[in-house]
């Protein structure tokens, strides 16, 4: 166990509630505030856009439209993509958020939202990529593509269907894409957090690490991004073997 520097205090169960409902009222506060900037979300203008323009998956070229499924309204991830890299190269900080993205197109769908990935990639290198993760959800290659359809990668975006016109209204990326991210929310309600370096702790506790340390890990799970690491979902993947090099240089943190 920790030493007493280095985990909560431990006090008797009213102490506890007290200061539970005390933090209770700042986390309903949060929330209330977190349906107000939704609101505001809600009334920002749109831009108009050509759907027309083709991206390419794996029925081959089809139109932007395509995507909506018939549907009115549409959330698109915006995957990065290393050139050339292997499997284990490709995005730490994509693979992330989709694979906690992956299953919730079964919900979207059922409220009359489509859900679609793109990423710059040629389809060539993309379609084994989807196969080897398992990935379920329709994917787009967008090279070449203008914005807003091949935006910024690494980015949320919404967009909404009129008929033959379609719209971009809403997108955002960074930290804001943190709402599609489940196991932020839980590792933000542990002791500990994230174990991040920037995270506000008591003095005495663990010294957290650089943002994202935990996205790779190596065979045996051992956090590392280094050459011998994968993402870590992909180690879940069937065929997935300890790997010597990333095929790329740097990475997305």
């Amino acid at each position: 166990m920790p030493n007493d520097s280095s985990r909560p205090p431990v006090v008797d169960q009213a102490t506890w509630q007290a200061a539970r409902d005390e933090l209770l009222a700042r986390e309903k506060a949060h929330t209330r505030e977190a349906d107000a900037i939704a609101a505001a979300r809600r009334r920002l203008p749109m831009v108009e856009f050509d759907g027309t323009v083709e991206v390419v998956g794996a029925n081959g070229p089809v139109p932007f439209t395509d995507l909506f499924d018939g549907r009115g309204e549409l959330v698109v991830y915006q995957h990065m993509w290393h050139e050339g890299a292997p499997h284990q190269g490709q995005c730490e900080g994509c693979t992330n958020m989709i694979w906690h993205l992956r299953d919730s197109a079964v919900y979207l769908k059922a409220r009359g939202v489509s859900f679609a990935v793109v990423t710059r990639g040629g389809w060539d290198e993309v379609a084994p990529f989807v196969e080897f993760m398992g990935y379920t959800d329709p994917w787009y290659s967008v090279r070449d593509v203008p914005a807003p359809v091949g935006g910024e990668m690494a980015s949320l975006s919404c967009f909404l269907r009129d008929g033959d016109r379609t719209f971009l209204t809403y997108s955002t990326t960074g930290r804001g894409n943190e709402v599609a991210n489940g196991s932020f929310g839980l590792l933000d309600m542990t002791p500990y957090g994230r174990g991040e370096a920037w995270e506000d702790k008591p003095d005495g506790w663990p010294e957290g690490n650089t943002p994202c340390w935990y996205w790779r890990s190596a065979a045996d799970g051992t956090a590392t991004w280094g050459p011998d690491s994968r993402p870590v979902p992909q180690w879940t993947r069937p065929g997935a073997t300890p790997e010597e090099t990333l095929g790329r240089h740097g990475h997305c943190h």
